[in-house]
């Protein structure tokens, strides 16, 4: 597409860039400056030219379901095999992720206990 060729506009974006030139004309610009900054608003909004494939959409949504999901098994499967009660899996947590889960645990005394203290009261809750 030569430079200035705006055969691969839809008429949507042509009727954009009509209305842009005019306000831009109505402020006093020369009617070659209204047009030059109307059609680099509409590339700027729309990225130029009507693109193949319709909507500009890249990924279906039926795609980013999928993905979606992939994503959601993948997470899981990585977690089997590892207690969520260790240790090292508590320490790694923030003090309001703690609370959080000592509060859904009825824990008493949680809203004063350190983070340390919160470790210890989660990992022995779920022992006994």
């Amino acid at each position: 597409m030569p430079q200035g060729d705006k055969t691969k506009y839809t008429a949507k974006q042509k009727r954009k860039a009509e209305h842009i030139e005019q306000q831009y004309q109505n402020e006093g610009l020369s009617a070659e400056q209204a047009q030059a900054r109307a059609w680099a608003t509409v590339n700027k909004q729309s990225g130029g030219g009507d693109k193949a494939g319709g909507s500009g959409r890249k990924t279906s949504c039926s795609a980013k379901a999928t993905a979606r999901s992939d994503s959601a098994k993948c997470g899981a499967k990585s977690r089997e095999g590892h207690d969520r009660m260790s240790k090292a899996s508590l320490e790694s947590q923030t003090k309001e992720s703690l609370l959080k889960q000592a509060r859904t645990q009825d824990i008493k005394g949680r809203s004063s206990m350190s983070k340390a203290e919160l470790i210890v009261a989660l990992q022995h809750h779920a022992k006994g």
